[in-house]
């Protein structure tokens, strides 16, 4: 927008130290001003929670999908990669309000409280079982072991996927995860590689359903399509979002909120002597470290943001990290307390797109950490510094996480010492 720079400072995005501790950043920006401008994206950043909030419960805000870091890369690459960024643009929560409301219409009834708690037991079961795996050892790769495997399973059942063809459906969704990442032609190309692939998986299912219909989410959407609500390609990539964002929110959720416990000895110490604090740190992890430091928007009409005009079509970034640590919302914003109340943090946005999946997310998180704390209450890191990588829009994640399930004064049982005995 010309004369946009002269407004507001600039803020440089794309840079890989962006997500190593953005934190510190982003406080300073939110104390200086409402708006920054980033010029690779022609966007305005939003910083303050008020802010925020405002954009997000905006009727003439709509979300800009993820394939946007796509304009950073040469003409002929984009092209290229359109069948990714078509497949994208179907996905619910990154498509119009109409669309939108049309599939959350669909799966409302799957994601309610009430299906939720349904679904805890089976969470318990599956949490044993990852942790069963792991105990012989002593230790455990918390993100590959249990932290995304945990909730790709529960919503790969909740979808139909046989068990047999996970671990596949998780290797794809690995390289799905591209697209939020800062962005390379190469890994956006195994990014597409990988999505239409998993769709190709997800209609043979589809295929199934149509004869042999289950209880299960593919069966719902197929009957959808009888009735002409949704098509083919929205069930199959619907069906891959489901399975990826699925997975990688609790995920996140779960490396994220061990390593905040980690880093607060007080409060971990806390959590195990009153589990019933489990969902107030929960809700904490989110506020603190949660899955999405920033998300998207952009007007559909003119607008006011932060006292300050904008036409239509104009992108805004929500940093909702620096949102989630604003002091005019939370008292003593950096400190992790899992009996803060009120918690209005917006780690699963609000309004029209609030995260269809945040129910579920936190339950898989209160039964998990529950679950470890109890059994292994000398839980402890495995490494000396948390490995984070840059994700793109100032976002970093966990690839891998030592973790000591008996304290580091416990040896933990080599992979071979253990097979051995077996």
């Amino acid at each position: 927008m010309p004369g946009t720079e002269t407004r507001f400072p600039v803020y440089d995005l794309i840079s890989p130290e962006k997500g190593r501790d953005p934190i510190s950043e982003l406080r300073e920006l939110r104390e200086r001003t409402p708006i920054a401008w980033v010029p690779v994206l022609d966007a305005a950043l939003l910083t303050r929670h008020a802010d925020i909030v405002s954009v997000l419960k905006d009727h003439r805000m709509a979300p800009a999908n993820l394939t946007q870091g796509m304009r950073l890369l040469t003409p002929e690459q984009q092209a290229e990669l359109m069948p990714l960024r078509r497949a994208v643009e179907k996905w619910m929560g990154h498509t119009n309000s109409a669309d939108h409301q049309r599939f959350i219409g669909l799966l409302k009834r799957y994601f309610t409280p009430a299906m939720v708690n349904r679904l805890r037991p089976r969470v318990r079961e599956l949490t044993h079982e990852l942790l069963d795996a792991v105990e012989p050892k002593g230790r455990m790769d918390l993100v590959s072991d249990v932290a995304y495997p945990l909730p790709a399973a529960v919503i790969a059942e909740m979808l139909g996927v046989p068990p047999d063809n996970r671990k596949q459906l998780l290797s794809w969704s690995a390289d799905i995860a591209a697209i939020a990442e800062i962005v390379s032609y190469d890994r956006l190309a195994a990014c597409q590689r990988s999505l239409l692939a998993m769709q190709e998986y997800m209609l043979e299912l589809v295929e199934e359903r149509r004869s042999s219909p289950r209880d299960d989410l593919i069966s719902m959407f197929v009957a959808a399509e009888r009735e002409g609500v949704v098509d083919e390609p929205e069930i199959l990539s619907n069906c891959v979002m489901l399975l990826f964002s699925g997975h990688e929110t609790t995920g996140g959720l779960i490396t994220n909120g061990l390593v905040q416990l980690f880093e607060n000895p007080d409060q971990l110490e806390l959590l195990k002597s009153n589990p019933e604090l489990t969902p107030g740190a929960v809700e904490e992890m989110l506020r603190l470290a949660g899955p999405a430091s920033m998300i998207t928007r952009f007007s559909t009409e003119p607008v006011e943001v932060a006292g300050y005009s904008f036409p239509a079509g104009q992108q805004f970034l929500l940093a909702l990290s620096a949102a989630n640590r604003d002091p005019e919302v939370f008292p003593d914003p950096d400190r992790f307390d899992a009996t803060r109340t009120p918690n209005k943090h917006v780690a699963f946005a609000t309004g029209l797109f609030h995260c269809l999946g945040a129910a579920l997310a936190r339950m898989e998180g209160d039964e998990f950490f529950r679950i470890l704390l109890s059994r292994f209450p000398n839980v402890c890191p495995g490494y000396d510094e948390p490995a984070w990588q840059p994700v793109f829009l100032i976002s970093r994640r966990l690839k891998t996480l030592p973790v000591n399930l008996f304290g580091n004064d416990a040896p933990a049982v080599s992979d071979e010492h253990h097979a051995a005995a077996n």
